[in-house]
């Protein structure tokens, strides 16, 4: 049996938070295209709205447990 996936926020592939990085892994694409598609979706939208979620996607998604803050 599979484990389940989980969505953490990334930190290998990390630019700010982990958060684009974390989605990135989890939906198995390249995070270039989730940075992308983030920042025209903000930019669209008048900026606020992305920067919101994005601040709340960090306080939500849990950081990747394999993490070691050295």
């Amino acid at each position: 049996m599979a484990a389940a996936k989980k969505l953490y926020r990334s930190t290998g592939n990390r630019m700010i938070a982990g958060v684009c990085g974390g989605l990135a892994e989890y939906f198995n694409v390249d995070p270039t295209v989730i940075r992308l598609a983030y920042v025209l979706l903000s930019v669209f939208t008048a900026a606020f709205p992305g920067i919101l979620v994005y601040i709340i996607a960090t306080l939500i998604i849990p950081q990747d447990p394999g993490y070691t803050d050295i």
